[in-house]
């Protein structure tokens, strides 16, 4: 079932607001506070199993806030088919919370039944973009909602390929009526590692159906050519300049849900909640309450 982009399927059911990465250690903080949080984003690989306290605790936290499920492991970019093991995990997770998005990511993480903890990227050529868009049609046949694909951040790139990035997404999302997931991090860690203007990187994604933006820290070393090379960690607070890119970003898709995401070195959650601020004051003072 191809969900094209006159599908009545909505992209997304989040707030225009600013939510955070759920976090096991912040479980209770959560239930025992009434925070201004927008929603919680979680990993779906993290819950794909029948029962226990993450269960219990994300049932509860569910009941009083919107909820983004983010998956890092359907390989959606994999030469081999899509795992349909791990497809059906994922629909019943799905079923079980009914939340307000669902995303993946573009790229690959499986050779066979090899599972890797990584997030590679893909060669951008024609036979790519006709797997990456078959599994796409796939996924939201199989789970019966559209799902937002997330741009990626890189460090390499093939020789082999034959379009740039934002060419390649938007052909996906005009294909398979997927949305884009916009890490703006992203954006600016692929752009600085190949050099290139991250305005410009930007403003060449299909901006118009973007459902939800991804926020996150980087790590910088220098390479062995004395370039500068940024690590898309998610394990710091913020950059100035991603916060920059943000304000733009919001210029040109409008009030879009937006997610302060943190996977190591997570601190307290007063301190994402203080970023979570920082965002929904961006939001407010674009696009004002009426």
């Amino acid at each position: 079932m191809n969900l094209n982009k006159s599908s009545a399927a909505p992209l997304t059911t989040l707030p225009k607001r600013a939510g955070t990465s759920l976090k096991s250690g912040h479980f209770q903080d959560v239930l025992d506070s009434r925070l201004e949080v927008g929603f919680f984003e979680v990993h779906a690989e993290n819950f794909m199993v029948a029962g226990g306290p993450f269960h219990h605790y994300l049932t509860r936290i569910r009941e009083n806030y919107p909820l983004s499920i983010h998956g890092v492991a359907l390989s959606i970019g994999a030469e081999t088919p899509l795992d349909k093991g791990h497809l059906n995990a994922l629909k019943l997770l799905l079923e079980r919370y009914q939340p307000d998005s669902f995303s993946e990511h573009l790229a690959w993480s499986s050779h066979g039944d090899t599972y890797l903890n990584d997030l590679l990227p893909l060669p951008l050529t024609q036979a790519t973009l006709e797997r990456v868009c078959e599994h796409i049609d796939q996924v939201q046949s199989h789970l019966k909602r559209r799902m937002l694909l997330e741009n990626p951040a890189t460090y390499v790139e093939f020789s082999t390929s034959t379009m740039d990035e934002a060419s390649f997404i938007t052909e996906v999302v005009r294909r398979t009526g997927c949305g884009l997931l916009l890490d703006v991090n992203n954006v600016y860690v692929s752009s600085i590692n190949h050099h290139r203007d991250p305005v410009a990187s930007l403003r060449a994604l299909p901006l118009a159906q973007v459902g939800e933006i991804h926020l996150a820290g980087f790590a910088e070393q220098i390479d062995a050519a004395g370039d500068r090379l940024l690590i898309d960690s998610h394990g710091s607070p913020v950059s100035r300049a991603v916060w920059d890119l943000y304000a733009h970003a919001l210029e040109l898709t409008g009030p879009v849900a937006t997610l302060i995401e943190r996977d190591n070195d997570v601190p307290p959650l007063s301190m994402l909640v203080a970023e979570v601020a920082l965002a929904d004051q961006q939001l407010a003072l674009l696009y004002p309450a009426p």
